[in-house]
């Protein structure tokens, strides 16, 4: 038995403190919305359309960084990322017309921040065949610290300072972080020597294992069309609500610090959610999982319509960080589970791809509902019915194919 400290934990860890910091980052354009809003004269759908930008930028680049993942390594994405997402940021501070934002902000810092979150979560689920939900969701959470931390950083430069002062900061704080913690990547355990937690050399596995797919073989299975779809709809229910969580609050009458504590709030419980719903998918099954977190989501978002107070915000941001934060590592599980090892990369990335699509497209109506019909009312009606459509798809997915089990010899 193998004694000492497992680095498939170092792997998880700089993982997730790269999707912190590279994700909060591009989160963080709520908290910006409004002082741009008022210091260029921009409209909110123009702005918004960063965000639209953002998830197709990262959507393309998952799946792209997702292939180079499979073929050069994470490690080398991941510092291509960094370098990336710190010059996306720091060229988005000196803009001075509406065009060159969506190109920094949107198309630089959605492309970089691609190369992060899906090559990340497939290389972790290499180093677990045990707790692999767990390592999975641990890295998950960091899209939630990013939140927490990220948010509020802004919100006080720009207190202090501007946006663009805020914005300058956050890009050299995205090559300060993300470049080292790069460095620590390991693409899998057989290169130090280690074998995945939970393997069992010369023994058999209890259950059969998944046959591994190519590339062309998964772009033709059901099953990942009915995974693109779900994820799709669950990011674009949710994206409107997170994306103008900030300024729909403050147009309500709450402060805007209290605003993006409120958001804040919603990315700590996601990280209890992510982490809660790994576990709990080890034991029940990530398709269960899902469905359960699914009906959740919609049902929150509807409560939407009825906040009008801090106090409110402040408990349905608790509640629906869970929810929302607690379905996003499951997709990837559900992809390791049909799809096997080999192409993981290729696999999620491609998922993710379509739900960025969602998340965009979402964060996007929500700009453009507001400025045609003057609330966000529609935005949350849209929204409950499209989460609950996630659900109805998630619901269709058959349970993998396996091999048969064989002895390793």
């Amino acid at each position: 038995m193998r004694q000492g400290f497992f680095y498939g934990w170092v792997v998880v860890g700089a993982a997730a403190l790269i999707t912190c910091v590279g994700v909060g980052a591009m989160f963080s354009l709520g908290v910006f919305l409004k002082p741009i809003e008022e210091s260029m004269g921009w409209s909110r759908t123009g702005i918004s359309t960063i965000a639209l930008l953002n998830w197709m930028a990262m959507g393309v680049g998952s799946f792209g960084w997702g292939a180079l993942s499979d073929r050069f390594g994470t490690r080398i994405v991941a510092l291509a990322g960094g370098i990336l997402l710190g010059l996306g940021l720091v060229l988005g501070s000196q803009v001075t017309a509406l065009w060159q934002l969506h190109l920094a902000f949107g198309a630089l810092v959605g492309l970089a921040v691609g190369a992060f979150y899906a090559p990340l979560t497939s290389t972790a689920t290499k180093w677990f065949t045990t707790n692999r939900g767990l390592a999975v969701s641990l890295v998950s959470a960091g899209i939630g610290l990013g939140v927490v931390i990220v948010s509020p950083l802004v919100r006080w430069i720009i207190s202090l300072a501007d946006w663009r002062i805020a914005m300058l900061v956050l890009g050299d704080l995205a090559w300060l972080v993300i470049i080292p913690a790069a460095l620590l990547i390991r693409d899998q355990p057989g290169q130090l020597g280690e074998m995945a937690m939970g393997a069992s050399p010369g023994g058999s596995p209890v259950r059969g294992t998944i046959r591994d797919f190519s590339a062309r073989e998964v772009a033709r299975a059901p099953q990942f069309w009915a995974l693109g779809l779900a994820h799709f709809a669950c990011c674009g229910a949710h994206s409107g609500p997170i994306f103008h969580m900030v300024t729909h609050a403050i147009d309500q009458g709450v402060t805007a610090m209290t605003a993006a504590t409120v958001l804040s709030v919603s990315g700590f419980t996601s990280i209890a959610g992510r982490i809660a719903t790994g576990m709990i998918a080890d034991r029940f099954g990530a398709k269960r999982t899902l469905i359960a977190g699914l009906s959740l989501q919609a049902a929150l978002v509807f409560l939407y319509l009825f906040a009008h107070d801090a106090a409110a915000f402040y408990a349905l941001a608790a509640v629906f960080g869970v929810a929302y934060g607690g379905v996003m590592p499951l997709y990837a599980l559900l992809v390791r589970e049909y799809f096997g090892e080999k192409v993981m990369g290729t696999a999620y990335g491609g998922v993710f791809l379509i739900s960025t699509l969602g998340m965009g497209l979402g964060s996007f109506a929500g700009g453009w509902v507001f400025d045609h019909l003057g609330s966000y009312a529609w935005l949350f009606i849209g929204s409950t019915a499209i989460g609950a459509t996630a659900g109805l798809i998630a619901l269709t997915l058959r349970a993998p194919r396996l091999l048969p089990a064989v002895a390793v010899s």
